[in-house]
């Protein structure tokens, strides 16, 4: 479905956002972004800058035959022709017409001081530049977008020149101006202001393009679209050099959800909280839990009076429906937790607590308890849910009897430490002796109770640990502190996170192990004993 040209939702992950630190993107990771990114909707995705670097060379070369986008047009990003040549023997230009982009763009000085001192040229020849490559890449039959670069700092230092250079772009044949706050200094008042003056004194067609070094880059994008832009720039996840660029899903959904502007087909809207960690595990930049919309806390009720209020109208403490950006609501259990809380974790978890006060009473003053001695359910469901189910049955549910485990590292000069664990236990009708090897006590552990219990039940081979996360729960006692872990686990269609605590990381972390396996095994159908 080809997007309405009215206005312009335009990605910039694959370039801008791959500048970020730390953040090192294949030519294949690209594509697999590319393809995620489409699904939300968006109009144009940017791949990068193609002539200038090889990987975004490849990744154009690549996108021809292996990219079916089903939303977005693929635009290719470069500069301006260089000073005294012509765009039509400029080799990069000409690696822009090669491209095989429908849309290419420009990134031009509109900040005199930038001609002068980083092109090391004059504000004369800057407009020939420009004018000169969108001519010709028009002339060659692809729409050309130009991006302002230091716009905004350009206009407070000399406005007649910067706004000269928005001229003569689109007088050349641009389609769209994107004014670019590229050092991120900028606050919404400056921003609709500047935009403001622009449309009223030049008649281009206006974007806004921000980062967020001031923290506003979403609000300054706001501002901009309020003031008369039609064109927004934007990342995933809010991606990009410094603090990042504006987060396009945070725009999109203000957008759409609050300012009632559909900028996005009918319906993908509510795929964002999917592609936003889709993505993130693409570039391995874990998501941030507190991100606006699609953050897995976004929507997370913690305080018993939140959740006293939430059961009878969730809209109370939520200013919208999770679920028209594919997030849920969640039920944070703590030591903050009233009995509604409770009550309504149970019920996301499946179990009806209500006709129950005393049931409900034991299991908010259990959890309390817990929680003093340093365990958190908040991120570990799955050992909540255990420790409901044994609430309301009466039984903890049990598939192995441990009789004893230990674990033994052995460390030589100049050789890598080994770890050894020995595990004794009871599963089925076998008692099971089994001893594992890792690089670490965990890891050994891990690989001898999965083993040992998968002698009993198959399944357990699908189980694999992903993540592991170690704290000190009161760092005041140092060494004899109290240590808690938390152990994520998939069988590979889903994840669940189980905690530990103990008087060291050993003792935490083979808790958080039986109940990861635990939870599994129930997960999966099988009879407790």
């Amino acid at each position: 479905m080809t997007q309405p040209d009215s206005f312009h939702v335009y990605d910039t992950t694959l370039r801008d956002g791959a500048q970020q630190e730390g953040l090192n993107l294949s030519v294949a990771d690209k594509l697999v972004i590319a393809r995620q990114i489409d699904g939300l909707g968006v109009g144009f995705i940017e791949g990068g800058w193609p002539g200038a670097n090889p990987k975004d060379t490849e990744f154009f070369a690549r996108a021809r035959t292996e990219l079916d986008l089903k939303h977005a047009k693929l635009a290719a990003f470069g500069a301006t022709r260089r000073a005294g040549m012509k765009a039509a023997d400029d080799p990069l230009t000409a690696a822009l017409r090669d491209s095989g982009a429908e849309v290419v763009t420009l990134v031009a000085k509109s900040h005199d001081r930038h001609v002068e001192l980083a092109l090391r040229t004059t504000l004369e020849e800057n407009l020939a530049m420009i004018a000169d490559t969108v001519s010709h890449l028009r002339a060659e039959g692809q729409r050309v977008f130009l991006d302002a670069e230091h716009f905004f700092d350009g206009y407070r230092d000399n406005r007649a020149y910067a706004l000269e250079v928005l001229r003569t772009a689109y007088e050349a044949g641009a389609d769209v101006i994107a004014l670019c706050d590229t050092n991120g200094g900028m606050v919404p008042g400056w921003i609709g202001d500047v935009v403001n003056d622009v449309v009223e004194s030049t008649g281009v067609r206006v974007g806004i393009h921000c980062h967020n070094d001031t923290g506003c880059a979403v609000a300054n994008t706001l501002a901009a679209v309020d003031a008369g832009a039609t064109h927004v720039q934007g990342t995933l996840n809010g991606y990009g050099e410094r603090t990042g660029n504006a987060d396009l899903v945070s725009v999109i959904a203000n957008l759409e959800l609050k300012l009632d502007n559909a900028v996005l087909p009918s319906g993908t809207l509510r795929e964002a909280t999917r592609i936003a960690h889709a993505v993130a595990e693409v570039t391995n930049v874990p998501p941030s839990s507190r991100q606006p919309y699609v953050g897995v806390s976004a929507f997370a009720h913690k305080a018993g009076l939140h959740a006293s209020a939430i059961k009878v109208d969730p809209n109370l403490y939520q200013h919208m429906d999770p679920a028209l950006v594919g997030n849920d609501m969640r039920l944070l259990v703590s030591d903050m937790a009233g009995r509604a809380s409770i009550e309504l974790k149970g019920a996301e978890l499946g179990f009806d607590l209500s006709e129950d006060k005393e049931l409900v009473t034991r299991i908010t003053n259990r959890v309390k308890e817990l929680e003093s001695r340093g365990y958190t359910f908040e991120a570990a469901d799955a050992s909540f849910e255990l420790l409901l189910v044994e609430e309301v049955s009466g039984v903890r549910p049990t598939f192995f009897e441990v009789e004893s485990w230990r674990v033994i590292t052995d460390s030589r000069p100049d050789d890598e430490a080994l770890s050894e664990a020995t595990i004794k236990l009871r599963a089925g009708d076998a008692r099971i002796v089994m001893t594992g090897e890792g690089n670490g006590p965990v890891n050994a552990m891990d690989h001898a109770l999965r083993q040992a219990i998968g002698q009993a039940y198959p399944e357990v081979a699908k189980f694999e640990l992903i993540d592991y996360k170690v704290r000190i729960v009161d760092q005041g006692h140092g060494t004899d502190a109290i240590t808690r872990v938390l152990i994520e686990t998939t069988d590979g269609a889903s994840s669940w996170v189980t905690v530990g605590v103990g008087h060291n990381v050993i003792e935490a972390s083979w808790g958080a192990l039986v109940d990861g396996m635990t939870f599994g095994l129930r997960r999966h159908g099988q009879e407790p004993l």
